[in-house]
């Protein structure tokens, strides 16, 4: 994600239009490595946002709300303290490197006015926000970087601030083109993109591409392969990018990596032509706040599922080793008339049959050909006794054969149970739907409560997805496997049409009944969206049964989502997400 200089520019520009003269109202620090201030300025309200976070430091205006802990952080406190009811009268940075401060002014407990200064270094893994005084000096960072940690710079408390290590390169408002490219051919071995990274400050790996791209040159090709006319062009192509940065005529834009822009792949602060789809905004906080937000926010998700999905994952290598057990179970107890019969046969021929023997061969008068069949003996015991023991051994097969049929159809019924639960979180797009599907576990048994969230949990439910046909008709899907029993045994009426994937984990899906048949095209529509919101979303030809609500029943003791449905029919469909899309209820 390229927060080069060129975007830091761009934010120090914004940012000093928006909120230079603004109040410091709030201050806020929602995760461990983020920082959310609140100002108000030119009779508007914004929300300031300052991350660390390794992987998506920034800095930029904010739409974003969220949870606040309980106790705020020392380092919040801190900034309270310092910072709040401030003005803001300057935002800079420093020469295109990725390090912007927000100067402010503030009056302190003592009634003296002071200056501080807010910083952030955009720096990846090394990326830090810290409080200075007037004189440069560190009150405090939201992270603490001693001597063991690094022997190039400390940033502790009471530390003077310095500069991190500087590079080689030259502002590209300062650079002299020319002599740019007459360095080039002394760095032969080099790839032309690369050069262009290594020579100018605040330029990002996908700006030196769009420098290329723009020349029409593989950034990959080397300078010793160029020629004095492809040199010439990346020299244009750069001349009109320096010049828009130099003007700061910025065109925000986010790169999508698909039509339905789902996902996010690059932004940057001026136009990338080298990818086809473009999403341009009129500021670059908007931009930065979709694009971060979108990453982040999956990223956020992926963690939150990982520990369920860890659980399920168990509880499916678990439920499938009991399935393979039972299976062998039933195998050996496959045979078990074959012991009844030896019992019977000797005492049939139980006079006849000498003591000690170890074995014997008797007619089978139940076969049709009447075949002799040999039959162990213990030779330690009686005839009887040998019959007896037959006897016991088909009781205890028959027995065992009876309760694992029992075990394997729960353990299936479970296998089915977990598969569902498995679908629903991997289409679980927000925090309050995991969480939902976290308290479900709990209630089946497979997780305990977490005691922290027994006083935090929220009792308001998210609603069901919901969609309208072409036809107008109204259509619901469940989010999770409470809510399928909530929508087709609590909230549907029993002339509803009921839908979900044949031998799919999948949503309920509810289509409300008007007056008169249903459509043939709403249904289909409804398939449709109960394949969409199955595990056979991207499969073609995907089975959806359908029937009235009234043939859909809940056996006793089942888990949540699991039902049993008769009288019904099938439309095979191909869901696709356009489609569904449409589909939505606005």
């Amino acid at each position: 994600m390229p927060f080069d200089g060129v975007v830091a520019k761009n934010v120090v520009i914004e940012l000093s239009d928006d909120l230079i003269g603004g109040r410091i109202d709030k201050i806020y620090q929602p995760e461990h490595d983020e920082i959310l201030i609140h100002i108000r300025a030119k009779g508007q309200n914004y929300k300031l946002i300052l991350s660390a976070n390794a992987s998506y430091p920034r800095i930029h205006l904010t739409d974003l709300s969220k949870e606040n802990p309980m106790n705020p952080p020392v380092f919040c406190m801190l900034l309270r303290k310092h910072l709040s009811g401030g003005k803001i009268i300057k935002v800079e940075f420093f020469d295109f490197e990725r390090i912007i401060s927000v100067h402010v002014e503030a009056v302190n407990e003592m009634g003296d006015t002071t200056y501080k200064k807010l910083l952030i270094e955009i720096m990846g893994k090394h990326s830090n926000i810290m409080l200075l005084n007037d004189l440069d000096i560190i009150i405090d960072s939201i992270k603490h970087i001693d001597i063991d940690k690094s022997r190039v710079r400390e940033v502790m408390p009471a530390r003077p601030y310095t500069l991190p290590p500087g590079q080689d390169k030259e502002s590209p408002e300062d650079i002299n083109l020319d002599t740019l490219f007459i360095n080039a051919r002394n760095q032969g071995g080099l790839r032309i993109s690369k050069y262009l990274l290594n020579s100018i400050r605040g330029f990002s790996p996908i700006l030196c591409e769009e420098v290329c791209y723009r020349a029409q040159i593989d950034g990959k090709t080397l300078i010793d392969d160029l020629t004095d006319a492809q040199l010439k062009e990346i020299k244009n192509s750069l001349k009109i990018i320096i010049s828009k940065i130099s003007a700061s005529s910025f065109s925000p834009c986010i790169v999508w990596g698909d039509e339905m822009k789902t996902k996010p792949i690059d932004f940057h602060s001026l136009k990338i032509s080298q990818y086809p789809i473009l999403e341009y905004h009129s500021s670059i906080s908007n931009a930065l706040d979709l694009f971060y937000t979108s990453k982040d926010n999956a990223e956020r998700l992926i963690q939150k599922k990982s520990a369920l999905n860890k659980v399920l994952n168990n509880s499916l290598e678990r439920c499938n080793k009991k399935i393979t057990i039972h299976q062998d179970t039933l195998r050996e107890a496959a045979d078990r008339d074959r012991f009844k019969l030896y019992g019977e046969l000797i005492t049939a021929n139980i006079h006849s049959i000498p003591r000690n023997s170890k074995k014997v061969s008797l007619l089978n008068y139940y076969s049709e050909n009447e075949e002799y069949i040999d039959i162990p003996l213990d030779e330690n015991m009686l005839p009887q006794e040998n019959a007896q023991r037959y006897f016991k051994k088909f009781s205890k097969a028959k027995n065992a054969y009876n309760f694992t049929l029992t075990q394997l159809e729960e353990a299936f019924n479970e296998l089915k149970y977990i598969e569902s639960v498995l679908q629903n979180l991997d289409c679980a797009d927000n925090t309050q739907e995991i969480e939902e599907i976290r308290q479900e576990l709990v209630s089946v048994g497979y997780l305990n409560e977490r005691k922290s969230a027994k006083h935090k949990r929220n009792n308001k439910t998210l609603e069901p997805y919901r969609y309208r046909s072409s036809d107008g008709y109204d259509i619901f899907a469940g989010r999770n496997n409470v809510q399928n029993d909530i929508l087709t045994l609590k909230t549907a009426s029993s002339n509803d049409i009921w839908l979900h994937t044949k031998n799919i984990p999948g949503s309920h899906v509810i289509v409300r009944k008007q007056i008169g048949e249903i459509p043939d095209n709403t249904l289909v529509e409804a398939a449709l969206i109960a394949a969409y919101h199955s595990k056979g979303k991207l499969s073609s030809h995907v089975e959806v049964d359908y029937t009235q609500v009234k043939n859909v029943k809940k056996q006793k003791g089942a888990k949540p989502g699991m039902v049993i449905y008769v009288n019904y029919k099938t439309i095979i469909v191909t869901p696709s997400e356009n489609k569904i899309k449409k589909l939505k209820y606005k």
